[in-house]
């Protein structure tokens, strides 16, 4: 049987910051950057930072709305953006970096109207939301270097993500932030050292080393998903050891230099939790393994994937 396919187009300013938190997930077939909105054809992206031609900045996704509902993709647009900003979006100010949901059919209209309404009246935000919903228009894919900005140029993108402060925005105003007395109060004392003080725990003596339902892993802390148990592999190092992440933009690497060695620290970037680390060993196509603490991490079994609100993944292990 023939997969569904439908279109989603958002602006949520610089559109280069607007492709990672989508590609990664669940039926999504691909994501485009470019130009919508507007009253000119084919327009350059000189032309559209100009703001003379009425553009925004956008991208469009392809995705399968049996995998991934458009009402997620809706939580995870609004997720990436200030959208009581009526005059662009962090430091870049101008039409063409205001926000949008461009809506292609009644179901999706209907559906971006709710929930708009449900985000002024959350009492997340004390400003209006101003986001506009509209209706779809010609879209204008933009020139080959804006495409997949983030793989091509990571070191400026990830500047860039920092310095315009649009992360710093979405930690304080999207991502939900415990108190360490809570974390105490929740976490045993293993979980605690791990993610909080950077700890280690036993090699073959912790939860996931061996592993072999089917599921994913996610955030101790926040719930975020991380890892999938498909990519999971015996590294024979005592830890569960994955080929690559569920979501890389959730993970951070720094660079660790304790204990007298040179390593490449894995830590989530919601919950700032340490995880492990990751080292160029690994057996799939990336060459990396990320080897991480069980304590940092609560395993969601495939069956409960729908119950516990990650029914998304589902599609994973069909």
């Amino acid at each position: 049987m023939e997969e569904k396919k439908e279109l989603a187009t958002f602006a949520g300013g610089c559109f280069w910051c607007m492709v990672s938190p989508f590609e990664e997930q669940p039926g999504i077939y691909g994501i485009v950057s470019g130009y919508t909105g507007g009253h000119t054809e084919n327009p350059t992206y000189e032309e559209v930072c100009s703001d003379t031609t009425g553009h925004y900045e956008a991208v469009q996704i392809t995705f399968n709305p049996d995998v991934m509902p458009y009402e997620t993709l809706l939580e995870q647009y609004w997720q990436q953006i200030d959208p009581t900003d009526p005059g662009g979006q962090f430091n870049d100010r101008g039409q063409s970096y205001r926000t949008a949901i461009f809506y292609h059919n009644e179901e999706q209209h209907r559906l971006a109207e709710e929930s708009k309404q449900a985000l002024a009246e959350s009492g997340r935000f004390q400003k209006e939301i101003v986001t506009e919903i509209r209706p779809a228009a010609p879209f204008y894919e933009a020139e080959e270097k804006h495409q997949q900005y983030h793989k091509k140029n990571p070191f400026h993108y990830n500047l860039y993500r920092e310095g315009s402060g649009r992360a710093r925005f979405i930690r304080e105003n999207w991502k939900k932030v415990k108190s360490d007395e809570q974390l105490r109060n929740e976490l045993t004392a293993i979980q605690y050292e791990v993610t909080r003080n950077n700890g280690t725990e036993p090699p073959f003596d912790n939860e996931f080393w061996d592993n072999k339902e089917e599921g994913i892993y996610v955030d101790i802390i926040t719930g975020e998903p991380l890892f999938s148990s498909l990519d999971q592999y015996d590294a024979g190092c005592g830890w569960p050891s994955f080929t690559k992440p569920l979501q890389r933009m959730e993970l951070e690497e720094k660079l660790d230099t304790s204990y007298g060695m040179r390593r490449i620290e894995v830590r989530a970037k919601t919950s700032d939790s340490h995880l492990g680390h990751v080292f160029d060993d690994g057996p799939g196509p990336d060459g990396a393994r990320y080897c991480i603490n069980s304590a940092a991490l609560r395993f969601i079994p495939r069956r409960e994937l729908a119950e516990k609100g990650y029914g998304q993944y589902e599609k994973l292990f069909i």
